[in-house]
């Protein structure tokens, strides 16, 4: 079997889609499982939809997600230009689509805007229908002699693939099997637009194929395209690469994920504080099932496990909250220093007294999902928020107001003399005040930590948040915590 050769190749448009990574990753993982190369081309034949700055996040993206290319624009293996303009502008293109002419398997098409137009007819769909054009090949039927005097005269045109219109093609998906068309329902596509770019269906096969691509992996929207371009295969006597077109993802109200949702798109996830390895793990479940129960991927991990056949048909529901669990268990695992390195930031935008920044963040790691979570977890460090003296009371550790208010007037004098407000030293200092009481330790920290925090879920016990705040806020907010009770 010849070497397994993959293709990603997105187009410049902006933000690189959920989908698109997941493409990306497929495309990485199969040819890497395989010991293959993962190629990199940029399709920009649409160049109205080009957006400025767009060819910089896809490098960005790929580079931060590890999936490293071995052949691109940026590294010729000896099949470039690896961008579509630049094939073009050398008449790639329009050479294979002039070979097909003479073969008669394509036609010059003249046909104005408002002839078109007359062709359309409605197709039913979910959305209640939608207009398209299957063309009459009007212009197939035109003589030599009027093809030579239209394009002599400078007529706008395209080259359109004659279709057959009659039996039956059936083409081959791993994961959808073989699927069978009418020809009847294959419209005869435009390979070379009007503007002299090739439109993305024509450009994709050949470039396939002289790159010697065997495996194409896409969204399953363009399997209704798969006949199509097994015609043009099969017009040049080219072998069809692999089939393997992915599941929709859909959002949780199985809708197609889309910009509105908030988080379609990679640079979105990343902004909204989520690690890269954990949206690379996520993704790679939307649509593929391991074997096993093990959820928590590294990209090695991935290359090791990835079998392509184990994709689903079925919808990928993009589970925010999964997601977010997910990524808390990268967050629970990171390297401290990397973890801070992310987090000070946060925290900044919270903390503006001079407190140990990175006893704050140690104390939070394990317990937020996503890094904007911080800014909830530790807002009490900058001031103690308006709490009602309910808080005190909690059955679990037998504490109420009356018997909290005791325990803080009986701890103060013993805080304000305390000279080393280190967490074990007041661990220690408050679990012999504990054994002297005959309680439970949780009886006299919890109306400690209410006190210094006025909250009733914190990261970190009452000795480790009063370590951070120091002896002198620490003792002012026992007071405060007193005064409150005394009312």
């Amino acid at each position: 079997m010849s070497k397994v050769r993959t293709r990603f190749a997105p187009s410049p448009t902006g933000r690189m889609h959920v989908g698109n990574l997941r493409t990306a990753l497929y495309t990485y993982l199969i040819a890497k499982h395989e010991d293959g190369d993962f190629i990199l081309r940029i399709e920009d034949t649409d160049q109205e939809r080009f957006v400025e700055g767009a060819l910089d996040i896809i490098y960005r993206t790929l580079k931060e997600t590890g999936l490293i290319h071995d052949e691109g624009p940026d590294k010729d293996g000896g099949v470039g230009p690896y961008v579509q303009s630049e094939r073009n502008a050398q008449g790639l293109y329009l050479k294979y689509a002039e070979q097909l002419i003479e073969q008669g398997d394509a036609y010059y098409c003249f046909c104005d805007k408002e002839r078109l137009e007359s062709l359309k007819s409605k197709v039913s769909d979910e959305d209640g229908g939608t207009e398209i054009v299957v063309y009459d090949k009007h212009c197939l039927h035109l003589s030599k002699e009027e093809i030579e005097a239209n394009l002599a005269a400078g007529k706008p045109h395209v080259i359109r693939f004659n279709m057959p219109t009659e039996g039956t093609t059936t083409f081959h998906d791993e994961i959808y099997g073989d699927i069978t068309v009418p020809n009847e329902e294959l419209d005869d596509l435009i390979l070379i637009k009007s503007d002299g770019y090739p439109t993305y269906n024509f450009a994709n096969v050949v470039d396939d194929h002289l790159m010697g691509i065997t495996h194409v992996v896409r969204g399953n929207e363009y399997l209704s395209s798969a006949p199509k371009y097994n015609k043009i295969y099969e017009a040049f006597g080219w072998d069809v690469p692999v089939y393997v077109h992915c599941p929709l993802i859909t959002d949780e109200n199985h809708k197609k994920l889309s910009k509105r949702c908030g988080h379609s798109s990679y640079e979105d996830l990343i902004e909204q504080g989520f690690v890269t390895e954990a949206v690379v793990n996520y993704v790679a479940l939307l649509g593929w099932s391991p074997e096993g129960n093990q959820e928590i991927f590294s990209l090695e991990d991935l290359v090791k496990a990835f079998d392509f056949h184990r994709m689903n048909k079925s919808p990928a529901v993009f589970d925010l909250g999964k997601l977010k669990w997910m990524n808390g268990e990268y967050i629970k695992a990171m390297d401290f220093d990397k973890f801070y390195e992310r987090a000070e930031g946060y925290i900044r935008k919270v903390i503006t007294k001079d407190y140990d920044l990175k006893k704050i963040a140690a104390l939070v790691k394990s317990r937020i999902e996503i890094f904007p979570d911080i800014a909830e977890q530790i807002d009490f460090f900058e001031a103690v928020p308006e709490y009602d003296t309910a808080m005190y009371c909690h059955k679990k550790m037998k504490t109420n107001e009356e018997n909290s208010l005791e325990v803080l007037r009986e701890v103060l004098p013993l805080l304000e003399a305390q000279e080393d407000y280190s967490n074990d030293a007041l661990f220690a200092l408050l679990k012999s005040y504990v054994d002297e009481k005959g309680v439970k330790v949780g009886y006299v920290m919890w109306p400690i930590r209410t006190a210094v925090s006025g909250k009733q879920s914190t990261p970190g016990g009452a000795t480790e948040i009063m370590e951070i705040l120091g002896k002198e806020e620490s003792v002012k907010r026992i007071k405060d915590g007193i005064e409150l009770l005394s009312k």
